[in-house]
């Protein structure tokens, strides 16, 4: 839980609050940040910003100086810094996550991830060993999807495995924040290596692997290209390098029937596909847009 070790003039915050909005339009900002910031570092109701209240309040709860708001701020204005990093968390489906510069910002697009998969598990009427079987979230990061699979299968192992230590420090603590810490088996390594125990055994292989073309990534938004772990967004030469590996290794991991389902970069739908067909181990493949329509997840079974 957030400590509130400070108590700030509404007055103050009001003030700095129209200065902040000011610097948001002249920088192309969405102003809605400026109240996000707000809201994650002092205890303001969203109901005080909309009518102005806020300037009425004698003292607000807040865990930085108002000087300290507005260095926070400044380095979203001058520097680019994403507004999770300032304020420390995004929300997630039903959860609050902590982020930082070592993974990957979880975004709202990912989110249908566990939709696909309560909605693949729903419609087979067999799925018992399905259901109480071992998950897997490769490259968890933040640990969203992990958590997300732990709530939508409450019977189910979930495993969840990252390269990155420091990752998987911000991934254990948002288990233990959202009460899932027990339901969650967190290991350190590259892809499968550390999974070698379950060959052959699990249930779902679920992943938001890097997918963006080498090239590619010192282009992006200044927020995502100076600000995300490189190790989370570069795919190599042409975004695929490791989801090919995860096309490649994954027949010998998963159970017959088991589902295989990853998160990719817009476009890379039919190759995604025909990686899966060359195979000749998977059948059921599907590209599967988001809810905005685009080419976004592709998922197959394990014959």
């Amino acid at each position: 839980m957030a400590e509130f070790s400070h108590q700030l003039s509404g007055r103050d915050l009001w003030a700095w609050r129209s200065q902040a909005r000011a610097q948001a339009q002249a920088h192309q900002i969405d102003l809605a940040e400026v109240d996000w910031l707000l809201r994650g570092l002092c205890q303001v109701e969203p109901l005080s910003l909309r009518l102005g209240t806020l300037a009425q309040a004698v003292a607000v709860p807040a865990q930085v100086t108002v000087a300290e708001l507005a260095a926070r701020w400044q380095a979203r204005v001058s520097d680019r810094v994403p507004i999770q990093h300032l304020v420390g968390t995004v929300a997630w489906r039903d959860f609050t996550l902590q982020v930082s510069p070592a993974v990957l910002i979880p975004r709202p697009e990912t989110e249908l991830v566990i939709d696909l998969v309560m909605a693949w598990v729903a419609q087979r009427a067999q799925a018992t060993p399905l259901r109480q079987g071992t998950w897997v979230d490769l490259g968890t990061g933040s640990g969203a999807i992990a958590l997300g699979l732990a709530q939508a299968l409450p019977q189910a192992k979930i495993v969840a495995v990252d390269v990155s230590a420091a990752a998987l420090a911000i991934a254990q603590q948002n288990a233990l924040n959202n009460s899932l810490s027990d339901r969650i088996q967190f290991l350190q390594g590259s892809w499968f290596e550390p999974l070698t125990v379950w060959r052959g055994q699990l249930a779902g292989i679920v992943s938001n692997p890097p997918y963006i073309p080498t090239a590619v990534v010192s282009t992006l938004e200044p927020e995502v290209a100076q600000h995300e772990p490189p190790l989370a967004l570069d795919g190599g030469d042409d975004g695929l390098a490791d989801i090919r590996h995860l096309v490649a290794t994954a027949p010998d991991y998963l159970v017959s029937g088991g589902l295989w389902l990853v998160e990719h970069m817009q476009g890379q739908a039919v190759d995604i596909e025909e990686l899966l067909t060359a195979t000749d181990q998977f059948r059921a493949i599907q590209s599967v847009p988001d809810l905005a329509g685009c080419d976004r997840f592709v998922q197959a079974v394990r014959r």
